[in-house]
């Protein structure tokens, strides 16, 4: 496993994996979790604590919240996507350091990542327990693999003493999940709190918070999800100071950070980029530039992958291909990750010096390593604008959004992959490409139906799917042993 031990249980440099923590989840989706969770990052931070926010799941777009909220790298816990056996790790390398932890999570609070390739998945749960098909990749999951205390945000609004039942039921549901206190979301009015925390005192869950539905922070969504933080910078900055306001004026701060510190050790192991990459035979001996698109157009990328191609020996320069006109100088390897292209589109097209020079690094059979938007981006077109005509294949939106967890088998050998190499990995986009695999596609996949997708071709793999590298690093070491010196 590519992680580091270490030893100790006091907070700080080499011992983060001990940090005060605790998870906010919810009943379902849309009760406030990324409001109070944001918030109270937000809130923290403003107290002078170095804060770490975690997101649940693949989600890239509240990590970038998280960021502004904490001025640190928002991070990914996906038990799917990097294994149960990851999660504590990359925590502990995410939080190292900090004073205060705050994981996100994700749907309700027991929901997972459900039935994979018409099977059931099972992992790894806390203290060593199966879990079945359901609770894999869960909040629940997250919570017990950290062994941390968990605020449940309700969505008070149509209730008053059934509030109780619920939170009785979500307490008892599972003794290795420790629900730790409740914030109340949208509650209506005082005679409304009153009632809810009157019926709560009977549960014997503490109320950490109230929240009134009159302050609701409006923040723009799209596909499932916020519009990404660099969309919308300082609209982005405003939303968040809201949201630490009105956990400030609502939550019992003091009380949450009691709860934070009541947690027990946790397996001191630490994730270290440096590490994994050496478990795939040590860092290349020349450093080569990699570059990276960023900008508003391409804002899905993990942290982890950045620090995976540094410690391989990549010399990673940023660009966005928005505003650029060129690849950085130097260049030997390119990453387009993913975001919303479409949204761009007229832009990105409109740039057709960049354009070009993409073109010209590939067929310079430079590795390139393109997720999603970055297909798309290749493609002759996408809804009928020139992009990087790398690919012969045409892009398009659909008002079909794609989405869900995939087991994938790479069928051609590429700058990324070995044929045979099996990874998990996301899809998530509202677009269509015309075909969807080359002649030598990127990946087999196992469901929801068996397909090819995705293309191989001289230095470039491009697919729709999302890989998480912490979990196969040498995907990483391999494309910069692929990069010219």
């Amino acid at each position: 496993m590519p992680v580091r031990r270490v030893s100790g249980a006091s907070n700080g440099e080499g011992s983060a994996v001990n940090v005060p923590r605790l998870v906010i989840a919810a009943p379902s989706s849309g009760s406030g979790k990324t409001t109070v969770a944001t918030g109270l990052m937000a809130a923290f931070a403003g107290r002078g604590l170095a804060v770490s926010g975690h997101k649940v799941g693949p989600d890239y777009i509240d990590p970038g919240y998280h960021t502004l909220a904490t001025g640190r790298p928002g991070r990914n816990l996906d038990a799917y996507m990097c294994g149960p056996e990851l999660v504590a790790p990359l925590f502990a390398h995410g939080a190292r350091g900090c004073d205060l932890a705050v994981v996100e999570g994700v749907m309700g609070l027991y929901d997972g990542a459900g039935i994979q390739a018409g099977r059931e998945v099972l992992g790894q749960g806390g203290g060593g327990r199966r879990v079945g098909h359901g609770e894999l990749a869960s909040t629940a999951q997250i919570a017990m693999l950290l062994r941390a205390p968990v605020v449940l945000v309700v969505d008070a609004s149509s209730q008053s003493r059934s509030v109780a039942a619920l939170v009785h039921g979500f307490a008892s549901w599972d003794p290795q999940v420790r629900i730790g206190g409740v914030i109340l979301n949208k509650v209506g009015s005082q005679r409304h709190e009153v009632l809810l925390r009157e019926a709560l005192d009977e549960s014997g869950v503490p109320v950490l918070g109230v929240l009134r539905r009159a302050e609701q922070v409006a923040v723009p969504s799209r596909h499932l999800g916020l519009v990404p933080v660099a969309e919308r910078r300082g609209d982005a900055v405003a939303a968040v100071a809201a949201m630490a306001d009105r956990v400030r004026a609502g939550c019992d701060l003091d009380a949450v950070m009691a709860l934070a510190r009541s947690v027990p050790a946790v397996p001191g192991e630490v994730w270290d980029a440096a590490g994994a990459v050496g478990t795939c035979g040590g860092p290349v001996a020349r450093p080569a530039r990699v570059a990276v698109a960023s900008g508003a157009a391409f804002t899905f990328s993990y942290a982890e992958h950045t620090e995976l191609l540094t410690a391989a020996g990549a010399e990673v320069v940023p660009f966005d291909p928005l505003r650029n006109e060129s690849l950085p100088e130097g260049t030997r390897g390119l990453v387009i990750g993913g975001g919303f292209p479409e949204v761009y589109a007229s832009e990105l097209s409109a740039n057709a010096a960049l354009r070009k020079a993409v073109a010209e690094l590939v067929d310079s059979g430079a590795p390139v390593a393109a997720e999603c938007a970055g297909l798309l981006y290749l493609a002759r077109s996408l809804d009928g604008l020139p992009m990087c005509g790398v690919l012969d294949a045409e892009g398009r939106m659909s008002e079909r959004l794609t989405l869900g967890y995939r087991e994938a088998v790479a069928v051609s050998g590429s700058v990324l992959a070995a044929p045979g190499t099996r990874v998990r990995g996301h899809e998530f986009h509202r677009t269509v490409l015309e075909p969807g695999a080359g002649a030598e596609p990127a990946w087999g996949l196992h469901q929801p139906v068996r397909r090819v997708e995705g293309f191989v071709q001289q230095g470039v793999h491009a697919s729709y799917l999302h890989t998480h590298w912490a979990s196969a690093p040498g995907m990483a070491r391999r494309f910069v042993e692929r990069c010219k010196g």
